[in-house]
């Protein structure tokens, strides 16, 4: 069985176990420094620890691994008969991180 933690970010919940690479929302680190994550939910190593609503002393750590951007997503919308449409796109900035350590 395999260690893993689920952990908080920019709103969302992300299982993650080590090694792992996953992309988050877009926060301000540079490229391959590390980055601590202590809004734990749930920690698994062999016993499950779940925390009211951390865990406490236990941490996730990241390594920055870089900064992009995702695919385009097209919104369109059209009102039949109206004459009327809407087209805009949007792409979500992230950073991509692996994860090193889960310590809890």
């Amino acid at each position: 069985m395999s260690k893993y933690a689920i952990i908080k970010n920019g709103g969302k919940q992300y299982r993650v176990s080590e090694g792992q690479f996953l992309n988050l929302d877009r926060f301000e680190a540079e490229a391959k420094s590390t980055v601590e994550i202590t809004e734990v939910l749930a920690v698994n190593d062999g016993v499950v620890k779940v925390g009211a609503p951390f865990v406490e002393g236990a941490k996730v750590v990241l390594e920055v691994v870089a900064l992009g951007k995702d695919k385009k997503v097209v919104i369109y919308k059209k009102r039949r008969r109206k004459d009327s449409k809407l087209k805009r796109g949007f792409r979500r900035q992230y950073t991509r991180v692996k994860v090193v350590s889960i310590a809890g």
